[in-house]
């Protein structure tokens, strides 16, 4: 297990994990007044984290399935990443993809972090990429059933 060091200017507790085998703890919006997000409409959304990450380790913002499938209430940009080098606070993109007005409130669990080992890479030109079964094959090329 990593340590994050963390600085929460939030009202809330610090994100933790539900459970022994959670991959990724609940982050809740800090707002200072409930927020309207209407059919379409996104919005970014403030939690009062701020974290700094161990070189070789990414945060993931995932959306809450139950949020998803209850509301229509997702993540734009999921996953968004953290990077191990940023320091400012963590904002989560909300969107509505509902047909009804989803109003967020102060405290409400709103997306999950996901803390994820990486590595960089580096590109390596060659002429030409070795045979696979699959080759170029793209989308559902894999089959249906």
């Amino acid at each position: 297990m990593t340590s994050i060091q963390v600085i929460n200017k939030s009202k809330h507790d610090l994100p933790q994990y539900e459970t022994g085998q959670s991959a990724g703890m609940d982050i809740r919006a800090n707002i200072s007044a409930p927020l309207v997000l209407k059919p379409l409409e996104r919005e970014l959304v403030k939690t009062g984290l701020h974290i700094a990450l161990q070189p070789g380790y990414e945060a993931q913002v995932r959306p809450r399935s139950g949020l998803a499938y209850k509301k229509g209430v997702t993540v734009l940009n999921a996953p968004g990443t953290i990077d191990a080098d940023y320091r400012g606070e963590i904002g989560v993109i909300l969107v509505n993809l509902s047909n009804e007005d989803f109003i967020v409130e102060d405290g409400e669990r709103i997306a999950q972090l996901v803390i994820a080992e990486y590595q960089q890479a580096n590109w390596e030109k060659v002429e030409e990429l070795s045979e696979t079964r699959r080759g170029a094959g793209g989308f559902g090329s894999t089959g249906v059933k």
